[in-house]
């Protein structure tokens, strides 16, 4: 796992066995708690260095804790074993359940949140951990440093497809699509919302100048409130990526629980960008599966395809993760969605990953698809990727070699330079030859290996050899047999 120390490791791995004997054995629910944890110290973070700001800008402040003093982390933190439960779950919670406007998502999906940590010992070792971890406004990959480090234990995890994916895969994905500030960005399965917190940091940093923000407050809340959008189907899930882009500085983030592949959902022409890693398994119930679909499947990894195709605005783009089974099958659905995306659509890229990025969760083979919708392909771009920066075993543990530098820098100059060797790491195909091949997308079809030559000597040298071995080994046998007598 990637981002924990050993030490810390121990730790979260200490208090999942107190979850677990304490009667937490629900993946999502553990999860969640610590959201709920983590979402209170990052309060009293963010909330200190907004007063911090306005001191130094000379204006006046108002602290979200006035009246609730005893609301804040490093207040109630100390408190006796006797005290703490009662306080956290009966004050604090509550008062976190109610911040913001009653009419956001926010307030919405937190009407039904319970705090459910049964005991003061399983809270107060939460608590020393989080400390532990020093989780302010400039560390925001230690929430999903839990998370993945929490599943990674967990046998369930990904038992319907869902498992996270990895923060470096995301941040590449993201640098593929550039997202811009005035783009609407969605997420149909957005789970902990980690392609949003990428999509937000990478257009916070595009509009900084010597570490400071250029975004006006007016544009500041365009932000916040009128770009990014996640659903998901799983209403702990979205708690937990609403918790996740508020603890990031999105103030009313717009995460709701709706099937995107059902009858409720209708977003068709409406995002700029798509960034996602919908569901691989499962099938949907054909009476709920929405009349917009034209590919006839219930294959759920091809209907998010088409759905991601309808949702994008005329000129939208969209960089998702399919399996590879997307690629090459021979379905009459399956051929359909790659027509369609080379028809309709630009598709700029193909990223073949090797099949050990999503370890521990799952060993499947995986790619990177980037598209751009309302014009046609004339050529597509491959990358074989045969490296991360991480191991392609279950420890994924920091290794040297890695594609993702050379994938970005090697697509940006794609259409500068030599993409005709199909033995290099990436090059072109032409759509005619996609068609030909049943609109096939796999590497393999494509791809030339080096096959390196075999220099083998000369049999009579060989030969000689052998001649010389035995004559070595009936010398040997007649000293033997003299020593013997």
């Amino acid at each position: 796992m990637v981002g924990l120390e050993q030490e810390l490791k121990s730790k979260v791995r200490k208090l999942w066995d107190k979850f677990w004997s304490g009667g937490i054995s629900n993946p999502l629910q553990a999860i969640e708690q610590i959201s709920y944890l983590i979402y209170m110290k990052k309060l009293e973070d963010k909330d200190s260095l907004e007063e911090q700001n306005a001191i130094l800008k000379g204006i006046k402040f108002k602290s979200i804790f006035e009246g609730h003093e005893n609301c804040r982390w490093s207040v109630w933190s100390q408190y006796s074993s006797d005290k703490i439960l009662d306080h956290v779950r009966d004050v604090v919670f509550k008062f976190m359940r109610e911040l913001g406007d009653k009419d956001t998502l926010y307030s919405e999906y937190m009407k039904d949140a319970s705090f459910s940590l049964p005991t003061a010992s399983l809270l107060i070792e939460s608590v020393n951990i989080i400390n532990d971890m020093h989780i302010k406004e400039q560390n925001q990959d230690a929430q999903g440093d839990i998370y993945e480090y929490l599943l990674s234990e967990l046998s369930t995890a990904g038992k319907n497809g869902q498992f996270r994916t990895p923060r470096h895969i995301i941040q590449m994905m993201t640098e593929l699509a550039n997202p811009e500030y005035g783009d609407r960005i969605m997420d149909p399965a957005c789970g902990t919302a980690g392609f949003l917190v990428s999509a937000y940091e990478h257009i916070l940093k595009a509009n900084r100048k010597d570490g400071i923000s250029t975004l006006t407050p007016a544009k500041k809340k365009i932000l916040d409130e009128d770009t990014f959008y996640g659903y998901d189907i799983d209403r702990t899930m979205v708690r937990i990526g609403l918790m996740n882009l508020m603890m990031h500085g999105i103030t009313n983030p717009k995460i709701s629980r709706t099937d995107t592949l059902s009858k409720r959902y209708n977003e068709n022409g409406t995002y700029d960008v798509i960034l996602a890693n919908p569901p691989f398994k499962g099938s949907i119930d054909v009476s709920e599966q929405s009349d917009e679909f034209t590919i006839k499947t219930k294959k759920t990894e091809l209907l998010f395809l088409e759905l991601m195709y309808n949702s994008l605005a005329n000129g939208g783009r969209c960089a998702v993760i399919i399996p590879d089974g997307v690629l090459f099958g021979n379905s009459n659905a399956h051929q359909g969605i790659r027509k369609m995306l080379l028809e309709e659509c630009r598709l700029d890229a193909v990223i073949s990953m090797p099949s050990g990025v999503f370890k521990p969760y799952a060993g499947v083979s995986t790619a990177v698809l980037y598209f751009t919708k309302g014009e046609p392909t004339e050529k597509v771009w491959f990358y074989d990727m045969q490296a991360d920066g991480f191991s392609l075993d279950d420890k994924r543990t920091s290794i040297e070699a890695n594609d993702i530098p050379d994938i970005l820098e090697s697509f940006k100059k794609r259409r500068n330079e030599d993409n005709t060797n199909r033995k290099n790491r990436h090059f072109f195909v032409p759509i005619e030859e996609i068609k030909n091949n049943n609109w096939d997308l796999s590497l393999s079809k494509y791809k030339e290996h080096i096959y390196a030559e075999e220099i083998y000597r000369e049999p009579e040298i060989i030969l000689k050899e052998i001649g010389k071995v035995h004559l070595e080994i009936g010398r040997d046998i007649e000293v033997l047999k003299k020593l013997v007598e």
